[in-house]
């Protein structure tokens, strides 16, 4: 499905923007749309099931359009993605913010579940983000934005397959971002912390192998005071920002832990980057093409 309707839209403009925004029903996601609408955009609510968007379409007559669409499924997320520019006439700003969270030592994963963990966070938000930008290329411009992760920007114990998605959802957004950028299109990679949703909750995990129980009573250890995560609402007083700039950044960490973090890694990796210097060089050298 190739999506053009909004190929007459022309340039964006000062107006109400238009937002589409996936696993919009809770979370993260929820407080995207509510901040979106509470400043005058239209919002494109899209999940799996839309229930639990009718009090927020009733209070927003008009300006909300609950999509229900499973975005693992291409072709379902290229028709929400169409149906959203049909009725609105054109997208804005973008979000990918549906996922999931599988947790469970790398060892330990089955086909299925690494599979399943992968559809979500990294193919879901590819095939949306294929929609939008046939949409915003045709109309002169507008904003991806791809709600990563702490797990985005380093690996942990039990999180490797979630930082795995993440990971491939950066480098691609990277890609894509570049490829956007002569049509008018911006993409932004968020890298929120700890946020008071049911992520957790819904959390899947894998069935453990013995011989990690010794690291697992650790980590156990090292949760035990729990975790203090902050209201979903300063998430999207931050989203709101970037989508309003200008110049936006290709990355943007929320959250001092995640900001300090974030540093931390960097410096890691370029301190290991300059001890193993004249190593990493002596192993290039040009030479003719093999005949």
């Amino acid at each position: 499905m190739t999506t053009t309707t909004a190929a007459s839209a022309g340039p964006l403009t000062d107006g109400p923007r238009t937002w589409f925004v996936t696993g919009a029903s809770r979370g993260l996601g929820r407080a995207f749309a509510e901040a979106a609408l509470a400043i005058g955009d239209r919002v494109a609510a899209v999940a799996r099931t839309t229930a639990a968007l009718d009090e927020l379409a009733a209070a927003h007559p008009g300006r909300v359009l609950p999509l229900t669409a499973d975005v693992t499924d291409r072709a379902a997320a290229f028709a929400a993605v169409e149906a959203a520019a049909d009725h609105f006439g054109r997208l804005d700003i973008v979000v990918n913010n549906a996922g999931t969270l599988s947790a469970g030592m790398v060892e330990e994963f089955t086909e299925a579940e690494a599979r399943a963990q992968m559809e979500v966070n990294f193919f879901g938000a590819l095939w949306v983000s294929q929609a939008a930008m046939g949409v915003m290329r045709a109309q002169g411009g507008g904003h991806i934005v791809q709600i990563s992760s702490i797990g985005g920007i380093s690996g942990f114990t039990t999180t490797g397959l979630y930082s795995a998605s993440k990971f491939a959802l950066e480098g691609m957004s990277e890609a894509l971002a570049m490829e956007g950028a002569p049509f008018g299109v911006k993409v932004s990679i968020v890298q929120p912390g700890g946020y008071w949703t049911d992520l957790y909750a819904a959390m899947r995990t894998t069935t453990p192998i013995a011989a990690y129980a010794p690291l697992r009573a650790e980590l156990e250890k090292q949760w035990a005071e729990g975790s203090i995560d902050s209201e979903p609402r300063l998430a999207a007083e931050a989203l709101l920002k970037l989508v309003a700039a200008e110049d936006p950044p290709i990355r943007m960490v929320l959250g001092s832990m995640v900001y300090d973090l974030a540093v931390d890694v960097a410096e890691r990796r370029k301190t290991t980057y300059s001890g193993w210097e004249q190593v990493s060089r002596a192993a290039e050298k040009a030479v003719p093409a093999p005949v």
